[in-house]
């Protein structure tokens, strides 16, 4: 009784705006302290919980993100991905798709994704005379991507609550990542058709051919991210320093939209976001220690075998909890709560926790496009200067497309589980 309790006043603590970490913090205390468990091993647990080269990883990956968003790498990005498709039927549409995935590579953030891109591309589609909140929706959704196409700071995120191979997780995300892509890119190219929108102009061939070499520093980010780690060169920490130095030179040296009077200013912001990520993990495993004790974990294994439920129906009923949270609590925040609770139970049940960790990035997903907290909604709206309710409206078909994703994701865990096991055995 004492857990639901807990559970409830984290929930309503999260819900009127107190930051994560305070709440996590303050419902772990409070409870470990009500139950005379000793604070001391508690805090040698949150940590030791800290003592993971993954937040090296985290520090350089937000670094690398905040030069790439300033870097003009996104330009250079649309320019090839519209050399490519943006003569079709709807092709400044799927412009936005394929773009936003290359960006989706390099950034590992879907609010920066969605961000840096609608910043380019809404006003473009808007211009063609596509409908604004299609374009809004078309941002909105891509922009999830975000977090499930690696590199993701979410991923390392669960990666060090659930103690789970991060390597591991990044290759997880690419085969659902793509597919996610073809559905939103279909569904652009069906709508555009439908709704009769034009096609640009089709460029010459040195046309081209100069976009794409354009691109290459920008593609190099990740080519340098996947080929350090899965090549065995370099662990996942180095990698994310690489990608740092990669993207500083590209964006100093290739595009020359960052000074060096500049980087001082970039690196400290990105110091500030990797800092607050510290506490949050840090009191996420405070968390999951009092939870440990709790038997809330054995108590779901228990409801889940007594009602013979298999483990795509376990997900799914789980996932149905985590859109309802999301639609009142930060993705993040979702992860944060979710996690310490349903991990020690996935053994018991047969479900993998790569599989799992990627189910979760999907909802979270969804949950960035849920009214009221959705964080790519207000993104959107301030940068189209649109009321919410028209970007909710443009959102929506994109999250039952989600939806079905999620569907798709939850039943066959081979689409997420064969390239890992591929790699690693």
């Amino acid at each position: 009784m004492l857990s639901v309790v807990a559970l409830v006043i984290l929930l309503g603590l999260l819900v009127v705006g107190v930051p994560i970490f305070v709440a996590l913090g303050a419902v772990s205390i409070g409870m470990l302290s009500l139950e005379g468990r000793p604070l001391f091993d508690a805090a040698l647990t949150a940590i030791s919980g800290l003592n993971s080269s993954a937040f090296v990883a985290v520090l350089f990956f937000v670094i690398a993100a905040k030069f790439m968003e300033s870097g003009g790498v996104a330009r250079v990005l649309i320019d090839a991905a519209e050399a490519w498709v943006g003569w079709m039927r709807g092709g400044i549409g799927l412009v936005a798709v394929l773009g936003t995935t290359f960006f989706a590579s390099v950034s590992g953030s879907s609010v920066v994704t969605a961000m840096t891109m609608g910043t380019l591309l809404v006003p473009l589609m808007t211009a063609k005379r596509y409908d604004r909140p299609f374009a809004l929706g078309t941002l909105g959704a891509a922009g999830t991507l975000g977090i499930l196409i690696p590199p993701s700071l979410s991923m390392i995120l669960y990666g060090l609550v659930a103690n789970e191979s991060v390597a591991r997780l990044f290759l997880a995300g690419v085969l659902p990542g793509l597919l996610q892509a073809v559905i939103l890119g279909v569904f652009v190219v069906l709508y555009s058709r439908k709704k009769g929108y034009v096609s640009g102009q089709r460029p010459t061939r040195e046309e081209f051919i100069a976009r794409n070499v354009r691109a290459l520093p920008a593609l190099l980010i990740p080519l340098v991210v996947f080929v350090g780690i899965y090549g065995g060169y370099v662990s996942v920490a180095e990698s994310a320093a690489l990608a740092a130095i990669v993207s500083l030179g590209v964006a100093m040296f290739a595009y020359r939209e960052i000074h060096g009077r500049e980087v001082f200013w970039l690196i400290t912001t990105a110091v500030k976001s990797a800092g607050a990520i510290t506490f949050i993990v840090m009191f996420a495993m405070l968390f999951a220690h009092w939870l440990t004790g709790t038997g809330v974990p054995t108590a779901i294994v228990d409801f889940a075998v007594g009602n013979d439920l298999e483990p795509w129906q376990f997900l799914l009923f789980l996932s149905v909890i985590m859109i309802v949270l999301g639609t009142v609590l930060d993705a993040i925040a979702v992860l944060l709560i979710v996690t310490p609770i349903v991990l020690p139970t996935l053994a018991g049940l047969g479900i993998d926790r790569i599989h799992f960790g990627i189910v979760l990035i999907v909802n979270m997903e969804i949950a960035f496009l849920t009214p009221p907290i959705g964080l790519n909604l207000f993104v959107l709206s301030s940068i189209a200067k649109a009321p919410l309710g028209e970007t909710i409206r443009g959102v929506a078909p994109f999250v039952a497309l989600l939806l079905c994703f999620l569907v798709i994701v939850i039943s066959f865990p081979g689409l997420s589980l064969w390239l890992p096991n591929a790699v690693y055995g």
